[in-house]
Formats: structure tokens, sequence, C-alpha cells
């Protein structure tokens, strides 16, 4: 009797043991994960302040006001010259018709087998504007992809582009070392960032619970909101 009770006691302490261990990694992890998601939000801020202070991104900067939203890629990643992989994160911002404020950034991944890079660009910082519902309701769905799902278009560079006409769910404009730099999206798959998401509000949460319904919030995004409130004037 008394070995099984020994028996019993020892498989209950390894298994707490087990219990501890896997709550101490899953704490650092989430912990890793918010770090990477608020410094993702940070990241995305100054990347838009940039192309707003681009003289060349005048259609940018004249048809923001319409966009539904923003997602903003502040690296994008190509792995290989003429076809490797390509991806980053980023954030989606949505727009209230109504008031006119900008929703807590909900977090994802874009990734293609290649995303047209230019040959020699190794990276790239990327802006896209969301400018109808069917753009922005495919974007509250697990995947979507440009080009496939909804339309996308190269958003128009340079002074002389401002009356220039485009029509697309989703307008990109990318740079590379703060030059313009022609990137398509079509072909990519943009994904949400579930983990970044939880991590970040601490919760889990679909793209609905941010951007439409708005039932969570993070204090941190108030200068990225702030900046996208300001320019869209």
């Amino acid at each position: 009797m008394s070995r099984l009770i020994m028996r019993v006691a020892v498989f209950m302490f390894f298994g707490l043991f087990f219990v501890m261990s896997f709550n101490m990694i899953s704490a650092e992890a989430d912990a890793d994960e918010n770090v990477e998601a608020q410094s993702l939000v940070s990241k995305a801020r100054a990347t838009f302040e940039s192309f707003m202070a681009d003289d060349g991104m005048v259609w940018l900067h004249k048809n923001l006001k319409d966009a539904r939203g923003v997602l903003i890629v502040p690296q994008m990643l190509k792995g290989g010259f003429f076809l490797g992989a390509s991806g980053g994160s980023g954030v989606l911002l949505v727009r209230d018709e109504k008031t006119g404020e900008w929703s807590e950034p909900a977090f994802y991944h874009i990734g293609s087998v290649s995303l047209g890079l230019q040959v020699g660009a190794s990276a790239a910082e990327v802006v896209m504007l969301v400018m109808t519902k069917k753009g922005a309701d495919a974007l509250l769905a697990t995947r979507v992809k440009p080009g496939g799902d909804v339309s996308a278009a190269l958003g128009p560079y340079g002074a002389g582009m401002a009356a220039k006409g485009v029509t697309a769910d989703i307008i990109s404009f990318a740079r590379t070392k703060g030059a313009y730099l022609g990137l398509s999206v079509e072909g990519s798959v943009i994904d949400t960032a579930d983990s970044l998401n939880k991590a970040y509000y601490g919760k889990p949460v679909v793209p609905a619970d941010i951007l439409i319904i708005h039932n969570v919030t993070n204090p941190k995004s108030a200068e990225l909101r702030s900046a996208l409130k300001k320019a869209a004037k």
C-alpha cells in the first residue's frame, strides 16, 4: 500500500511540475508576443507618418479621407530575387464613416511566393488603402487573397498623379529605403494574426471584435490612431 501511495505521490508531483512548467512557458510566450505586437504598432505609426511626409504620395494623401481602412506593414521581407518567399506583419485600422474615428488595430500576416518586389529590393514598407466595403468586409475573414477575393491595384506615385483615377478594393503603396517601389500584392495571402491579437488585447478576439464591435481597447494605440485621424482631415 505504501508503494502505491508513493507512486501516486510521484505521479502527482511530476504532473504538477509539468503543468507549472507549461504555464510558465505560455506566460513567457504571451509576454514576448505582447512586446512584438506593441513594437509593430509603434513601427506602423512611424511608417505611416513617413508616407504622409513623402511629397510623392499625393494620391495617398488626397484619397485617405475616402478610405474605409488602412493596412500598414512596416517591413515586408523578400527571401529571394525572382521567386522567393515574401511576407511581413501589419495592422489594419478601419474608419467609422459616421464619426470619422479610427478603430483599434487588428493584426495580420501577409505572405506570398512572390509579392513582386523588384530585383535588388530585399525589404519594403507598405501601406494599403482599403477603398470599398467589399474590401473591408473581406478582411474580417480568416484569410483573403488580393486579386482573387478582392481586386487590388498599385497606387499612383508622383506630384502629377493626384487626379489619376484608380479603382480597386485595395490599393497598395510601397517604398524601400525611402524610394517608391512598385509592389503588386495580387496573389498574396492576408491572414489574421490571432496570437498577436490575443497578446495585445489580453484575450482571444477576432477582427470583428476589434474593428466593428469595438469591445476591446488598448491605450497604447492612441498615437497611431491620432496620426490617422489627423492625416485623414
